[in-house]
């Protein structure tokens, strides 16, 4: 089978590089001019880039091959993620590979800072032996504000609630679970944060709403001599106002990773000998490089393989060991979404989604998607996807509820419940893993039915009453095909049963118009392909 391809246009590791080449077919093109890219992109796969590339609505159209796009680094500044969902194009980034880096130099230049480690170092180096200029602040019993409680800020979290300090966080966008979890006091108010903290640390993403998130009047709200430390990205922190709380002694000390203006050359806080700055270091150690690359050459391997990719930018962020937990669920739904085109043919007007038990403590997201992929799959193919799903579902004018309850109404321990409504149909499917966390469909339109999810299957309606199932089966023997399992199901004595049949091979048609004559078989036997 022909290799898919992918090109790189900026430097990656050498070990990404590798891994790359043993399924793919690599084209290495370091700094390659956008011309040339934008006139041999119609051949790639995928695209990997850094920061320099610029993935526009032109690029993406032009790549009309094109399933992923690929940041070997966290900022995403240079792709449109929106053109790329609108295409259906998935863009995944590397965050976990830096975040122990950016989370280490976080605590680095916060350290520093605070006692004056920077400035101590330099006048000992010129020849002067003196402490009373350096003496500095402990952090126990501090408290630290967090803005931005995502990989790197929870990763601070923790390290710093080694150092005994009280963590207090600020993040609209993270559940109380999240700050339970890493031992962090919500606070409901940047201007509640800014007050109570001795120390403040961001790690949100650089964009409109973020942009100068603290300024000079937010700044004027902390206490005197207020520590600040941004590790994330230059201007979040305003550095108007970081000078003039520098100037008036409003800010203490200082410690700067990331610039407004990049490279940051003259800057006038590089004046102030409480202020430690260094060159955007926070992902730059030998490991975090090496991470990187591997990291976003799995990533596009997985998503070219139509597996689910760990760091979709343009699908719901979660942690590995969420997404671990959660895989064999997003599979799940995935397959209970795929039964619906399979046995109806009429349009949908709504879903219900349904999550029960444990599994409605996590990011829901992404079962939903998983959900809708699997749905739509069966008649539109590979034009749907992870990324693109929830909107080619809207498009179809499909609205979808969905809801949790903490616990499950049934004897399963977590559920996922689904009720698809088209014009004249409805179906309700009911759904859970088995021991070996397998998909497993457990109810049909209030049919008890446990069948795996797997392979082929056949799909029967028949009249309760002997001698319907075993000329059924031996028909099925007669044709070559193996019975895997077989469960029945009856809502009451004497009326309509259900099979659902795990068979080893795909039935005919010619097999199933033969089995749909059978006596008491009622209506032609469904077969079903997961």
């Amino acid at each position: 089978m022909e290799k898919k391809k992918v090109i790189i246009s900026e430097r990656i590791a050498e070990e990404g590089i590798n891994l790359l080449r043993n399924e793919l077919e690599v084209d290495y093109r370091d700094g390659i001019s956008r011309e040339d890219l934008l006139a041999i992109i119609e051949q790639y796969d995928a695209l990997i880039v850094r920061s320099v590339t610029q993935v526009d609505e032109e690029l993406i159209k032009r790549g009309k091959r094109l399933k992923v796009v690929g940041r070997a680094g966290n900022g995403i500044d240079n792709i449109d993620v929106d053109v790329c969902t609108r295409f259906g194009v998935i863009v995944a980034n590397t965050p976990d590979s830096n975040t122990i880096s950016a989370a280490e130099q976080t605590i680095s230049l916060l350290l520093s800072s605070v006692r004056n480690t920077a400035w101590a170092n330099h006048f000992l180096k010129d020849g002067t032996w003196d402490r009373k200029p350096f003496r500095g602040m402990e952090l126990y019993g501090k408290t630290v504000g967090i803005v931005g409680l995502g990989r790197i800020g929870s990763m601070v979290a923790t390290r710093l609630k080694a150092f005994n300090m009280k963590v207090i966080a600020y993040d609209p966008y993270i559940s109380d679970e999240r700050f339970e979890r890493f031992g962090a006091e919500k606070m409901n108010s940047l201007e509640e944060l800014i007050k109570e903290a001795d120390i403040i640390t961001v790690h949100t993403p650089r964009n409109e709403e973020t942009m100068h998130m603290l300024d000079e009047d937010l700044l004027a709200l902390a206490k005197d001599g207020i520590r600040v430390v941004n590790c994330a990205r230059g201007g979040i922190i305003k550095e108007a106002a970081i000078l003039k709380g520098l100037e008036s002694g409003k800010i203490g000390s200082a410690g700067l990773d990331v610039f407004e203006k990049e490279p940051a050359e003259n800057n006038p806080l590089f004046q102030f000998n409480n202020v430690v700055c260094t060159p955007h270091l926070g992902a730059d150690t030998f490991e975090a490089q090496k991470r990187v690359g591997e990291n976003i050459a799995e990533q596009v391997i997985m998503a070219l393989r139509g597996d689910i990719v760990p760091n979709v930018v343009n699908l719901p962020t979660m942690l590995s060991e969420e997404l671990e937990y959660l895989k064999p669920y997003i599979n799940l739904a995935e397959k209970m979404g795929s039964f619906y085109y399979q046995v109806e043919k009429s349009p949908i007007k709504r879903i219900e989604l349904t999550y029960s038990g444990p599994v409605s403590k996590n990011e829901s997201e992404m079962l939903t998607i998983g959900f809708l992929k699997g749905l739509l799959q069966p008649v539109m193919w590979e034009k749907v996807n992870y990324v693109n799903a929830r909107i080619m579902a809207q498009e179809r004018g499909i609205k979808i509820y969905e809801s949790k309850e903490a616990q499950s109404p049934k004897r399963y321990k977590n559920l996922i419940t689904a009720r698809i409504f088209g014009d004249d149909s409805k179906l309700e499917l009911e759904g859970t893993l088995s021991r070996a966390r397998n998909p497993l469909l457990v109810e049909i339109n209030g049919y008890e039915i446990e069948s795996s999810l797997e392979g082929y299957m056949l799909l029967v309606e028949h009249e309760d009453r002997p001698r319907v199932i075993g000329p059924f089966a031996t028909e099925l023997g007669d044709e070559g095909v193996n019975i895997a399992s077989m469960k029945v199901s009856r809502q009451a004595k004497g009326q309509i049963s259900i099979m659902l049949i795990n068979v080893d091979n795909k039935v005919e048609d010619k097999v199933l118009d033969k089995l749909a004559k059978l006596d008491g078989i009622i209506n032609r036997p469904v077969l079903l392909h997961y």
